[in-house]
């Protein structure tokens, strides 16, 4: 009996100490600092360089916009920034969550300041943790300036009246979510130039690795980067990405720069529409049409960038049906 008692103490003495935690993991955190007191000014170079990368570098309108899934690699459709797209259960996320609307309709009543914190950090501006379906955690390894441009971008955007439902984590994510934002640590953009060094920058921009990789609930396997593997569900089955190391069997070591280029450039020739898919077809996330629109050079650098990444072995049976 004198053991069960002291047994019982013990769990009981856990039973505190993790409900301290959860307490603690509510209310104190996240602990990113405030949003800044920043007013970012509208240049046309601003605007023109913010609409470039969020439509086709850092493609923030994938996620923010409609994509028509009944034709191939799901291309934008309706008006850019209104939201809506969900993530959830069926698609191995713990929870159900949506990307918002980011046309000034949602954004009019937010500081540049806690856009900026969001778009960095992953707090929203009411104070609350944003699960990292937005890659604020690469986000915030960018050039502020370059961050400034998006910004000055969606804030020019029409406003169009569409309210999103609110993101459910399922549990114990709701609690966890806490954890996830992080401060930012800031990059200078490299010059264009230097190829490696702007192609890597690219890579952060971009986002290859969170999807050219393999996953374990939601992190990315160390030593699996770029080497393929992810999988995406649907309702006719699995698609996983592609090996995009220079491995020359199971990778894209095969290919030249000019070939890497026209694999993308394809998707934006002026008479290029997506084909619907067939019956059972399994479609591709990837966002083929936003990406065309990249620079030659800077697809370039990307695949400069990725020829200094050690080839992975790794053979990815693309297409599981069911």
């Amino acid at each position: 009996m004198k053991a069960l008692k002291i047994i019982g103490k013990i769990l009981a003495g856990l039973a505190v100490i993790i409900g301290l935690g959860i307490i603690y993991v509510k209310a104190a955190l996240p602990k990113t600092g405030p949003a800044p007191d920043i007013k970012i000014v509208r240049t046309a170079a601003r605007i023109e360089r913010g609409k470039y990368l969020a439509n086709h570098v850092t493609v923030c309108m994938d996620c923010h916009s409609t994509r028509d899934w009944s034709q191939y690699a799901g291309p934008l459709t309706g008006a850019l920034g209104v939201g809506g797209e969900e993530f959830n259960q069926k698609m191995g996320f713990p929870g159900r969550f949506y990307a918002p609307n980011i046309t000034p309709y949602t954004l009019a009543g937010w500081t540049d300041g806690e856009i900026f914190r969001a778009v960095t950090t992953g707090v929203s501006k009411s104070g609350k943790a944003l699960f990292p379906v937005m890659a604020y955690h690469r986000f915030g390894q960018l050039d502020k300036e370059d961050i400034y441009s998006v910004i000055a971008y969606i804030r020019e955007l029409p406003p169009v009246k569409k309210d999103i439902p609110k993101s459910e984590p399922d549990f114990p994510v709701n609690i966890l979510i806490n954890t996830m934002p992080q401060k930012a640590s800031f990059a200078t953009r490299p010059a264009e130039e230097d190829q490696l060094a702007y192609g890597k920058y690219l890579i952060t921009a971009t986002g290859c690795v969170d999807c050219h990789s393999q996953t374990d609930k939601g992190k990315i396997i160390p030593g699996t980067e770029f080497g393929g593997g992810m999988e995406f569900a649907s309702a006719n089955g699995i698609i996983r990405s592609p090996n995009i190391t220079m491995h020359k069997e199971n990778g894209i070591g095969n290919w030249t720069k000019e070939a890497f280029v026209a694999r993308f450039k394809a998707y934006i020739d002026s008479g290029y529409v997506s084909p619907k898919l067939l019956p059972g077809e399994i479609n591709t996330p990837m966002p083929w049409t936003m990406y065309a629109g990249m620079k030659e050079q800077d697809l370039g650098a990307i695949y400069a960038y990725l020829n200094t990444i050690q080839p992975i072995n790794h053979q990815v049976a693309r297409i599981e049906k069911k």
